[in-house]
């Protein structure tokens, strides 16, 4: 699970959630996760993924933090 912090909205829009999808995809290539499935709601996402060469929570690292970087520059 990804919280935003002090469950502030993590998605302002459909291209936020979009943009969160592609990290997804590029980082399964990248990192080699198998992603099982997913629920993006308004403030967190879960996600059911299993690590392959890296642990879960480098994984999870990579996946929030590029979208991280990404969202605060586009809202500012």
């Amino acid at each position: 699970m990804i919280r935003g912090i002090n469950k502030q909205n993590i998605f302002e829009d459909e291209d936020d959630r979009q943009r969160f999808l592609e990290t997804l995809g590029y980082y399964i290539t990248l990192s080699s996760y198998l992603l099982y499935g997913y629920c993006l709601m308004g403030n967190h996402i879960h996600l059911i993924i299993k690590g392959m060469n890296e642990s879960i929570s480098q994984v999870i690292k990579r996946i929030s933090s590029s979208y991280v970087y990404w969202y605060n520059q586009r809202h500012e």
